[in-house]
């Protein structure tokens, strides 16, 4: 049974990221220098580094690339923030993964997380998955443990 908390804020729901709907004219380098503002654009470099950083056999190069997505993705984290306060949000309450324009700013968020993790930045890690449980417990699953 749902508890409807109506001390509760409403969830947020963002406007449209345009760098959403260029995403796929653009390589995760420029789509961040063209929408800098974007917690979407930030969280697609991110990611990208990420992934580069995983699959790479160099391994002198693997701890200068996490620590490149974790600037990325802390970046995208706080471009995130600045948007979701600029909407409403008052540091709690829901962010639903499946509204779209909320994806950028949740996947910031985790990529944070994976880059946080990553350097061994355990209690950042930690706080960073709170946070995701705390706006919508089921991103925590598509974007931290499905990953």
């Amino acid at each position: 049974m749902e508890i409807n908390d109506m001390l509760a804020p409403p969830p947020v729901k963002l406007p449209e990221d345009p760098a959403q709907a260029e995403a796929s004219n653009f390589s995760p380098q420029e789509l961040a220098a063209k929408f800098p503002a974007s917690p979407y654009a930030w969280a697609e470099l991110a990611e990208a580094e990420l992934k580069a950083a995983q699959s790479s056999s160099d391994t002198t190069a693997e701890p200068a690339a996490f620590i490149t997505a974790y600037a990325f993705a802390r970046t995208g984290y706080h471009r995130g923030l600045d948007r979701l306060r600029g909407n409403g949000w008052k540091g709690w309450g829901p962010v639903p993964f499946d509204h779209e324009p909320n994806q950028g700013v949740l996947r910031a968020i985790a990529a944070l997380g994976h880059a946080s993790q990553a350097i061994g930045e355990t209690e950042e890690y930690d706080r960073l998955r709170q946070m995701l449980s705390d706006a919508d417990p089921a991103s925590v699953a598509t974007l931290l443990d499905g990953q």
